[in-house]
């Protein structure tokens, strides 16, 4: 093979590819990288943890199956493939389970504002409020609402406590919910009820968006799960029953070439699992630094009076 494949084109490519990112890894080291927020790191160690947890777990079933492929084809990159493809099978093609466990999350939101709501209808203020409600709560969100009952009760402040809530969920719909429960807790002001209403409202509006999303979505998934199968059956097939048919993937060049077709199967599923992805709103209700507090301005009749501020552990509006 000459032109374009030629050992020497490829090595020449190879080469530059590998003198320009050491040189981009140079430029980052020099300049470094802006600090990250606190809640960015916790999440950055949540993530590290989950990935050490799914490498456990599936690691081993996708080094098998790499040494498999492998042993049928003798093709070093079909193997390492096959092993990459297997670990993140469920980052790729999955995301179903995801998607209903973020629907479910939704849903018990929205079933916890009505019952909130229906609870302060009856004249009672929202510190006792919310421990009625969590009893009658799903089971999605008993372990945050129980946890938070147990703050009120050691005399956390309501609005901490409600931060605390928000930062367990960890879900931007619930951030809309506690924003206005800590609006509320610190002015006090009337039309909790309807607010809770409206917001619950917006919260079952979405759970049909996504049910209606997830429906169109699923057969695309199915299909695409089909093609990579078909696919990967035929060059199985291939290169255990026809064996001259691919012998040129046997040599160096030949390897490179393999190569780069996985890059563009890897390419084409990272772009379907981008689009197969609902896109949700990022959170605004963060604790970037523990010294930032709300402030409440000043009153009209005391316009010299500085601003008082509210003690809080962080809360971003």
């Amino acid at each position: 093979m000459g032109g374009l494949f030629s050992t020497t084109v490829l090595f020449a490519l190879a080469s530059g590819v590998a003198v320009g990112g050491g040189l981009a890894l140079f430029a980052v080291a020099v300049r470094g990288l802006p600090a990250k927020p606190e809640h960015e790191k916790q999440k950055a160690n949540e993530r590290a943890g989950e990935l050490i947890r799914f490498a456990g777990q599936r690691g081993s079933i996708a080094a098998i199956a790499g040494l498999v492929v492998l042993l049928l084809t003798r093709w070093a990159v079909a193997g390492i493939a096959a092993g990459i493809l297997v670990f993140f099978w469920d980052k790729l093609f999955g995301g179903a389970s995801e998607e209903r466990a973020a629907m479910r999350r939704v849903e018990a939101l929205a079933s916890w504002t009505e019952s909130l709501r229906d609870t302060i209808a009856g004249a009672v203020g929202l510190e006792q409020a919310i421990p009625a409600s969590a009893r009658a709560s799903a089971p999605v969100l008993r372990p945050h609402l129980d946890a938070l009952v147990d703050r009120l009760r050691s005399r956390t402040p309501l609005p901490e406590a409600l931060q605390h809530l928000a930062d367990e969920i960890n879900d931007a719909s619930a951030d809309i919910i506690v924003a206005a429960l800590i609006l509320n807790a610190r002015l006090r002001g009337p039309g909790l009820r309807q607010v809770l209403g409206a917001l619950a409202k917006s919260a079952r509006e979405e759970v049909d968006m996504r049910q209606r999303v997830m429906a169109q979505r699923a057969s695309t998934r199915r299909s695409v799960q089909i093609v990579i199968a078909v696919t990967i059956a035929f060059v199985l097939g291939l290169s255990i029953f026809n064996r001259d048919f691919v012998e040129p993937y046997s040599t160096a060049v030949g390897q490179v070439v393999l190569a780069g077709v996985c890059g563009l199967f890897a390419l084409g599923f990272l772009w379907l699992r981008k689009l197969s992805t609902i896109e949700t709103p990022e959170r605004f209700l963060v604790r970037d630094e523990s010294s930032v507090q709300f402030v409440r301005p000043r009153t009209p009749g005391t316009p010299g009076t500085p601003a008082q501020s509210l003690p809080d552990e962080g809360v971003r509006r």
